[in-house]
């Protein structure tokens, strides 16, 4: 164990969920993964944990941490997902800061409880490479499956009509056909609002043969356990009445983040997909954000959403790829165990991806 610098300190399980959101609003990297609801609607609230390290008695970084145990082994993997967050509101980045917390992290989760710790940091390797290096001196290793992931991330700095001009032209014309259609624009955060999106997102998913079920019931779930001013955007349009397209956003700290889109076949020719990324664009630009991930771009196996994500990007968007997932484990078993049921889980997902391509023919 290595001992956390003599100013630091880190308390465990120690914060409850309404302390947990107060402490969450004050960083600039808070996310929807790091919230309480997003893990304890999958997993429970035995499934998580929660880490806080202080600096001098103040909060300076924290991390929530989803738990998977191999019953009657008590072995098994502590995975924490966009964080720690270490960037707090108004404060100069303090890499020191990072590192006490991934320090405090694998001596609570890998070397006191025995898991593998894998950790996802909220980092491009475009940044400046310190934070791969604090992960490596801290004895953390890369644990990729099949690369770091690449997203694109639209700045939001600019004027809105500086923005909306740095959109890709085609891109742009579809949205000026969009506002021209008579499209009714609806978005809010109400539950009914998931319910409306659930028809043409399952449509969806069958027409391009997708494996996404449960995702929207999940985000509905998590919805209605967020407080309010952290609950998620869901931007809908219509046409005379009828779903044409829907979508579903996220916004916290500094950023906001593109999670759902679904399109109807209606939808595809009203352009109503382009409309709901221009709203959610306003709705963010003016309520202060500084950044919009388009979550996710792959341009070999999805290239018809990369070119979509790549218009609204445009020339004020950066192509970025994630520093990826970086994992240690101070207990042998637990590193066996993990790595084979993950290999079961890969055969699993490639049966069934087998089994369907099959039943689609």
């Amino acid at each position: 164990m290595k001992k956390l610098t003599d100013d630091y300190s880190a308390e465990v399980d120690r914060i409850d969920k309404e302390a947990w959101y107060d402490l969450l609003n004050r960083f600039g990297d808070a996310n929807l993964y790091q919230t309480w609801s997003y893990d304890a609607a999958r997993y429970g609230e035995r499934g998580i944990s929660h880490l806080v390290l202080k600096k001098g008695g103040a909060e300076v970084a924290a991390a929530q941490a989803r738990i998977v145990r191999l019953p009657g082994l008590n072995k098994g993997i502590a995975y924490v997902r966009w964080g720690p967050l270490w960037r707090r509101s108004g404060n100069a980045e303090d890499p020191e800061v990072f590192r006490q917390a991934v320090r405090a992290l694998r001596n609570e989760f890998s070397v006191k409880r025995r898991l593998v710790l894998r950790i996802y940091p909220l980092a491009f390797r475009e940044d400046p490479n310190t934070i791969e290096r604090i992960l490596f001196e801290e004895g953390y290793t890369p644990h990729e499956e099949e690369g770091s992931d690449r997203t694109l991330i639209l700045d939001l700095s600019p004027s809105l009509p500086e923005i909306r001009a740095s959109f890709d032209q085609k891109w742009r014309n579809c949205l000026n056909r969009a506002e021209k259609n008579g499209l009714e624009l609806i978005m809010g955060g109400e539950d009914h609002l998931f319910e409306k999106i659930r028809p043409i997102f399952d449509e969806m998913v069958k027409r391009k043969g997708l494996d996404l079920e449960g995702d929207i019931e999940h985000l509905r779930k998590v919805q209605n356990d967020l407080p309010d001013p952290l609950k998620m955007k869901v931007a809908l349009c219509l046409l005379n009445g009828e779903l044409c397209a829907g979508a579903i956003f996220s916004a916290m700290g500094t950023s906001g983040i593109y999670l759902v889109g679904a399109t109807s076949g209606i939808g595809m020719k009203t352009n109503g997909s382009y409309l709901l990324q221009w709203a959610f664009i306003t709705w963010m630009k003016e309520a202060g954000f500084r950044d919009y991930d388009l979550n996710g771009i792959n341009p070999d196996t999805n290239p018809g959403t990369y070119k979509f994500k790549l218009g609204v990007a445009g020339k004020k968007g950066k192509d970025v790829r994630f520093l990826g997932r970086y994992q240690v484990s101070d207990d042998r078993l637990s590193a066996w165990v993990v790595r084979c049921g993950e290999a079961a889980l890969s055969r699993y997902r490639r049966m069934r991806a087998a089994k369907a391509g099959t039943e689609t023919k």
